[in-house]
């Protein structure tokens, strides 16, 4: 590949779009992104590469991206080759791939709604740049030759519960969602969000003091509604003393439309219910301009009109 000769990013197109075999060489950016492309039969070398929005499964062993490789929404990938290596690897909405390939090298990964993502690779390297993985669900352990790193986000990834010792980030990590319930001693001072929002360290992991005084003294509405979910919905309405806009039952018996005034912010409307098999209590948020119980729950089970909504039997 060394001795090719460069063409430009226009004739790489039309050439790996024909099917071409022969080895591409291009100095600048191949752009391919939402072409009707399955697989790649040639070799690549060039500084950017986007193939976001194509049907390919996997790539060439020999492709090499310099600079940023974009693979955004590939529904099919199944695959990266081993070794590969550039600045920056996105792999957003890439909802079939399970697993990450070994020898990986880059300094930016973004494998954010990669629903399936689960397995690491035994040796990679990611350092010194950002790493977002936000709901990856199935995401349950976090390497150990993972990093130093700028920012780790890890919002949504409902399935991990904790971060490998010596850890190291500089700037943030996004903890939302997740079930992480304590940090490393690396990361004792790190700064934290939840879901994208600045946090205290107290708000993450000490929600239980939390209390309505001090959620409805917060200025930031962000801030707040953190606060608040954290706290516990529920929680909050029974100390504010929510105000009941209907009531009717269910197969978990007695359930209520709550309203909460806020200032500065929308109200805080929900439905207080109860699960049949478990007993347990719920509050759930609604839109605002919900009037009834049976509204509000024909909304969360996606019917507009809840004259619509006529089940058998709500559980």
């Amino acid at each position: 590949m060394a001795n090719t000769t460069p063409m430009t990013s226009r004739e790489a197109c039309d050439r790996i779009l024909a099917g071409e075999t022969k080895a591409i060489h291009v100095d600048g950016s191949i752009d391919l992104s939402g072409a009707d492309l399955k697989k790649i039969t040639c070799s690549i070398s060039c500084n950017d590469l986007n193939l976001s929005g194509t049907a390919i499964s996997t790539l060439p062993s020999d492709v090499k991206v310099r600079s940023r490789l974009n693979l955004d929404n590939c529904k099919q990938l199944e695959r990266l080759p081993s070794g590969l290596t550039c600045g920056s690897l996105s792999l957003r909405g890439c909802t079939f791939l399970e697993q990450l390939p070994e020898g990986l090298s880059t300094w930016f990964l973004n494998a954010s709604d990669c629903l399936r993502l689960s397995d690491w690779p035994k040796k990679a390297s990611v350092i010194n740049g950002n790493v977002q993985l936000r709901n990856c669900l199935e995401i349950r352990s976090i390497p150990d030759w993972l990093g130093p790193l700028g920012q780790l986000d890890l919002a949504g990834c409902a399935n991990l519960h904790e971060l490998p010792p010596g850890l190291v980030v500089s700037g943030w990590i996004d903890i939302g969602g997740s079930s992480i319930l304590s940090l490393p001693l690396s990361l004792q001072a790190v700064s934290l969000r939840w879901r994208s929002v600045p946090v205290t360290h107290s708000i993450v992991f000490e929600p239980e003091k939390i209390t309505s005084k001090q959620v409805l003294a917060e200025k930031n509405a962000e801030l707040r509604r953190v606060m608040i979910e954290r706290m516990g919905y529920l929680k909050f309405s029974e100390e504010v003393g929510a105000k009941e806009l209907d009531q009717d039952t269910d197969a978990g018996g007695r359930r209520q439309l709550l309203k909460i005034e806020i200032d500065g912010d929308e109200p805080l409307v929900g439905l207080a219910c109860r699960c049949p098999s478990t007993n347990r209590q719920y509050f759930l948020r609604v839109p605002p301009h919900m009037k009834t119980c049976h509204q509000a729950a024909a909304w969360m089970a996606g019917f507009d009109d809840p004259t619509l909504y006529q089940p058998l039997i709500e559980t």
